[in-house]
């Protein structure tokens, strides 16, 4: 922006002073000459009394030595002769004589001005008075030169003022891209002291007001969820005494172990959601800073887990996991949240006793998790993937958790058509650098 404004004033002020300073140089120079042509038309005027009282050669010689030097006035007599050097050509003296007519005649060496003089008895005396080329641009180049100076000194001085005054508005600019950058990344408590031109001042109190909006939306948004959370306690306290009731079996030994894995999340979110910008920072972090954490592990774990309801439901699957390392740089909790979130649309969406497969690939640089299934597919993965909107009845979130966890890991989310028959949900985590251990 300095440049532009630079370039703006330095195109303007030129366009400015050029607009003067040519008509002024053309004046400067007119008057040069006027004035130096004025001064010769009045030495030649000085001499017409002299001819009037006499024409003798010496007397006229005289005369002409007074008024100015013999190479710049010059006449010619009645009876032809000259006295001092003319510079007219011929013809111009002739005419002079017979149409009795003053002239000015440019010369290669400079200007002449012819006057004829009227005698007795119908004689002509011509007096020429002559300029050299020289006088003629006399201290025209030095105006010249103080007009350039002063030109130049303009341009400078206004693209100078322009560049401060951009400095000024960039600065302020720059400090407000500063805080959007640290407020997006994270860092709530990032504002900005409003500087700089009216318009970037009221952007910088705006930007001020945003701020502080988001905060409090966030503060409450962070109570909402905790509360949300605190709630559910009380159903998941019904599980328990539920689970009590029937005694030392194996359904109440899983019903205790899924409210306890359920009481732990729910732990997990009221400690997120009271944690002063939690959630912001998390996002700011990204998920270069998080913990690695093996990706084929966490599938194993979370598909035990589900195995039970499979079970129940007796729905046949698969697991393909990779023996390899897939070490990601992604929370844990929040990678089992994804692989629940897969299976759970197998379990919710489709109907009891279908088939699926889990599948965990290792690739160059991404680690793959596939989910397969025989049931009816997704008519629109476009609108699947919209946070949101359901395609089967659900809040429309799973999907959508699944879409930022993998934007998060350099990933990415694709559904297509499973070779089953049904959905293929795919998800690629990009992986983490152990200092070596994950290029084994």
């Amino acid at each position: 922006m300095r440049r532009a404004l630079a370039g703006i004033a330095l195109a303007v002020t030129s366009m400015v002073a050029l607009s003067f300073l040519i008509p002024l140089a053309l004046l400067v120079r007119e008057q040069a000459r006027d004035r130096v042509t004025t001064a010769a038309e009045q030495r030649a005027a000085a001499l017409s009394p002299v001819l009037a009282l006499t024409t003798r050669r010496a007397d006229v010689q005289q005369a002409v030595a007074e008024l100015g030097s013999l190479d710049q006035l010059a006449v010619r007599l009645p009876d032809g002769g000259l006295v001092g050097s003319p510079h007219a050509p011929d013809e111009a003296l002739d005419r002079a004589v017979r149409g009795r007519e003053t002239l000015a005649v440019d010369t290669p060496d400079g200007w002449a001005y012819l006057q004829p003089v009227v005698l007795r008895g119908e004689r002509v005396a011509v007096v020429e008075a002559y300029v050299p080329a020289a006088d003629l641009t006399r201290g025209v180049a030095a105006s010249w030169g103080v007009m350039a100076l002063l030109a130049v000194g303009l341009v400078g001085g206004s693209v100078l003022v322009a560049d401060r005054l951009g400095a000024r508005v960039v600065r302020s600019s720059r400090s407000l891209k500063r805080a959007s950058l640290a407020l997006g990344s994270g860092d709530l408590g990032v504002r900005v002291a409003p500087d700089g031109p009216p318009e970037l001042q009221e952007a910088g109190a705006a930007f001020n007001t945003m701020a502080d909006r988001v905060v409090d939306l966030l503060a409450v948004e962070r109570e909402l969820v905790a509360d949300l959370s605190h709630r559910l306690r009380t159903p998941l306290t019904a599980l328990y005494l539920e689970a009590d009731r029937m005694g030392a079996t194996p359904s109440a030994r899983r019903v205790t172990e899924a409210a306890g894995q359920l009481e732990r999340e729910l732990d997990s979110i009221i400690a997120a959601a009271r944690t002063p910008l939690a959630s912001a920072q998390l996002a700011g972090a990204g998920a270069g800073t998080a913990k690695p954490c093996d990706v084929a592990e966490v599938v194993a774990m979370r598909l035990d887990f589900g195995s039970v309801l499979a079970t129940q439901q007796e729905r046949p699957f698969e697991r393909s996991l990779t023996p390899r390392p897939t070490p990601v740089a992604f929370p844990e909790d929040d990678l089992a949240a994804v692989v629940d979130a897969l299976i759970g649309n197998v379990f919710r969406h489709t109907p009891q006793g279908t088939r699926f497969l889990v599948r965990v690939e290792r690739r160059e640089r991404h680690v793959h998790l596939t989910v397969d299934d025989a049931g009816p597919g997704v008519a629109d993965p476009g609108a699947a993937l919209t946070r949101g909107v359901s395609v089967g009845g659900s809040t429309g979130l799973g999907l959508d958790i699944v879409a930022r966890a993998a934007r998060t890991a350099d990933g990415e989310l694709v559904i297509t058509r499973a070779p089953l028959g049904g959905a293929r949900v795919a998800v690629s985590f990009a992986l983490a650098d152990t200092g070596g251990a994950a290029q084994r």
